[in-house]
């Protein structure tokens, strides 16, 4: 099979699809892989790496959009490629359709077969291509929440943690997954005082067990988040439903609850945003400040830290580019993980999330192959 990868085009977004070690794999594996000039740089692979492991280095990403039947990616498709979409090509990136519709369309009106890394779904209900990204995302929501309360800027001049006579600062962390739990980590490190608000109370009993006393657990109620907004410094919203929209948990009222100078990291962005007030920013211009209060919603974070984020996802993914590679749309039908990873197959949705935000009825992975 024909493999490729292109540099990404989405802002500020330095990751790559296909390392120079997952080249090799596939090479090794009796397949071809193209990938565009300059595409690894930003995680630090020059053109010559991926030469050494018998890639073939191609000057345009149109001709790896045109010859590959595998295209390997990080982020969806902006705009400016969705004409390069086209029948016969399998895509298998990072896609969040729910939350956009034209690229959903492109992708049905293309006939093409896109599988999104954050619908690969283990039996046990795990997200094994979304938590490496989410792990990162969590980690950085914390970071970023503490840069944005100082000054100078528009936030109110806290420092998490507080001090001798001073309080630390009051962060309210909705969800309780993979984004929110690591977000949780690096919370209580600095030091903040924790609010975690989820409709999951297994997982806020594995919160309460890891982190004894360090963190209120609360049960995810209109009422319940407006009492933990009010006054708060910090929101991290990490509501995550498989595939679809995110609820939309948070009104504008609650966020000018919280008061001028508070901070909102929507790390759910890429699926809508549980805030009503979340609108998508980029790490070029990633703030705005609404109700008096400073919000970021940068859709692509890990972006940030390619050589890192590059390195885990690539880790996670290989695998199963590789039973792609090897075993085509069979390779796909096959397994179960990988099936459910399918939102667009051949001009139909087969991914039950997608096609309610489209208004739409999904079809079986059977019946649109």
């Amino acid at each position: 099979m024909i493999v490729g990868t292109v540099r990404e085009l989405k802002n500020a977004e330095h990751r790559v699809g296909l390392t120079p070690e997952g080249a090799d794999a596939l090479v090794r594996a009796g397949h071809r892989v193209i990938v565009e000039t300059c595409a690894g740089l930003g995680s630090g692979f020059d053109d010559d790496t991926y030469r050494r492991v018998g890639v073939e280095v191609v000057e345009s990403a149109d001709d790896v959009w045109r010859q590959a039947e595998l295209l390997i990616k990080v982020k969806e498709p902006v705009p400016e490629e969705f004409g390069r979409l086209r029948s016969g090509l399998t895509l298998f990136t990072y896609l969040h359709l729910a939350a956009l519709p034209e690229l959903t369309r492109a992708l049905v009106d293309s006939g093409a077969v896109a599988i999104a890394y954050e619908t690969v779904q283990l039996a046990d209900g795990s997200l094994p291509l979304l938590i490496p990204m989410s792990q990162i995302a969590g980690r950085m929501a914390t970071e970023v929440a503490a840069q944005l309360l100082r000054k100078p800027g528009p936030g109110r001049g806290k420092l998490l943690s507080g001090l001798p006579g001073a309080p630390p600062s009051r962060v309210v962390i909705l969800g309780a997954g993979t984004v929110s739990t690591n977000a949780c980590a690096i919370a209580i490190g600095l030091g903040a005082q924790i609010t975690v608000i989820s409709r999951g109370l297994d997982d806020l009993r594995r919160l309460e067990k890891r982190w004894p006393g360090r963190v209120v657990t609360l049960g995810s109620t209109p009422y319940s988040i407006a009492q933990a907004l009010e006054g708060a410094d910090a929101l991290i919203s990490g509501v995550l439903i498989t595939g679809a929209q995110a609820p939309k948990l948070v009104s504008r009222e609650l966020v000018r609850s919280m008061g001028p100078g508070a901070v909102i990291v929507n790390v759910d962005i890429d699926q809508g945003g549980a805030v009503e007030t979340a609108r998508p920013t980029t790490h070029d211009d990633p703030i705005y400040v609404e109700e008096g209060v400073v919000h970021y919603s940068v859709a692509n974070m890990p972006g940030s830290v390619p050589h890192t984020s590059t390195a885990a996802l690539t880790a996670a993914t290989l695998p199963y580019v590789l039973r792609l590679a090897d075993g085509g749309l069979d390779g796909l039908k096959s397994d179960a993980a990988l099936a459910a990873g399918a939102n667009v197959v051949r001009g139909r949705i087969t991914n039950p999330g997608v096609a309610e935000a489209m208004g739409e009825h999904a079809i079986s992975l059977d019946e649109a192959l």
